[in-house]
């Protein structure tokens, strides 16, 4: 990462916003990164049609450090076919070359555009719009979503061909290196893609993406964590709104409800937990309707906060209304309320 200072980051984006309709209207239409109104949900589902069209191998090319190799010859030249202003060429050049700084002192940059800056999106979209242009001549399927791409094929066969075909035009002509040990030709069911993958004709959120989301959601009510519960509830509840509005696009609902289990069993240890003292316990339980003969013999309990959670005393008492009352959210209705809008209203 190279982050700029605030007055590089303003000319950055000034350069920026300068050249993107310069070079934008002229880019692919399967390139979807960085670019004014196009996202990461609108590459995943041409993916998907891509896969209902009967093209259900990938060729998945991972670029090796992508942003720390790229060459400056070979960019500027490219940038240089637009715009003819030496001024505005040397200002970029100046940029890349810029050097950061790093555990106190400042390493050159011979090559490689620095991540973290306003214009670092756009000159690699102008790099690879190259690999674009090459894709779409031979009547690839594709889609790219900056320096991640997929090239869809009907076989096996076609996807090694394929496959070697672009290493080469990367290597020869743009100066880019792919690593191998990431790169795959392979069914869509087993390909990951900006954190989905495709099983059949459905998108689903990758196993990758979900063991994050349960480390992170264990980090949130990790009990070693020494904050308010109205605190913590807003945290999870911030973190499960972004995850949901990213990958709620999901279409496989099987695991939605178990995972509202899980994510209630793991509030509920909390409070258990945060309840150290027998009477509290007993007092809570108690106000929220737990009955004592349930109550008084869990409070007493040796079980850890994790099995306790589970218990017919603590489910009784905090129940999914309070907890909802708590400001816990539901990852079903999110989920309901991204694939059913009319139903959720």
């Amino acid at each position: 990462m190279g982050i700029p200072t605030v007055p590089d980051r303003l000319i950055q984006q000034a350069i920026s916003q300068v050249l993107t309709p310069i070079f934008d209207p002229e880019f692919s239409d399967s390139s979807y990164g960085f670019r004014p109104k196009r996202s990461a949900h609108d590459a995943v589902y041409k993916v998907r049609e891509y896969i209902k069209e009967g093209f259900k191998i990938a060729v998945d090319m991972d670029l090796s450090k992508f942003f720390d190799t790229v060459n400056h010859d070979v960019l500027m030249h490219r940038v240089a076919r637009k715009i003819k202003d030496k001024r505005v060429l040397k200002l970029i050049g100046k940029y890349l070359r810029a050097g950061a700084v790093v555990n106190g002192r400042l390493q050159v940059t011979r090559k490689g555009v620095p991540q973290g800056g306003p214009l670092s999106p756009l000159l690699a979209n102008i790099l690879l719009d190259d690999l674009d242009k090459e894709l779409e001549k031979r009547g690839h399927r594709f889609v790219r979503y900056a320096d991640d791409f997929l090239v869809l094929v009907k076989s096996q066969r076609a996807g090694v061909r394929v496959s070697q075909s672009i290493e080469r035009f990367l290597n020869r002509r743009l100066k880019l290196k792919v690593n191998e040990k990431k790169s795959q030709v392979a069914k869509t069911d087993d390909t990951d893609f900006l954190g989905f993958t495709f099983k059949g004709k459905k998108i689903h959120w990758s196993d990758k993406a979900f063991q994050q989301f349960k480390w992170r959601i264990k980090r949130l009510t990790g009990r070693s964590w020494f904050v308010s519960m109205e605190y913590r509830m807003e945290k999870i509840a911030e973190y499960l709104r972004g995850w949901m509005n990213y990958f709620g696009i999901s279409e496989y609902y099987r695991p939605i409800p178990e995972i509202d289990h899980w994510l209630r069993r793991r509030v509920r240890m909390c409070y258990w937990k945060q309840w150290r003292y027998v009477r509290t316990r007993v007092s809570n339980l108690l106000k929220m309707g737990t009955h004592p003969n349930v109550a008084i013999p869990m409070s007493f309990s040796r079980k850890g906060p994790w099995k306790c959670a589970r218990t017919l005393a603590t489910q009784t008492g905090m129940t999914i209304k309070w907890l909802k009352d708590q400001g816990l959210l539901s990852v079903k209705e999110l989920w309901v309320n991204i694939h059913y809008p009319a139903t959720a209203r």
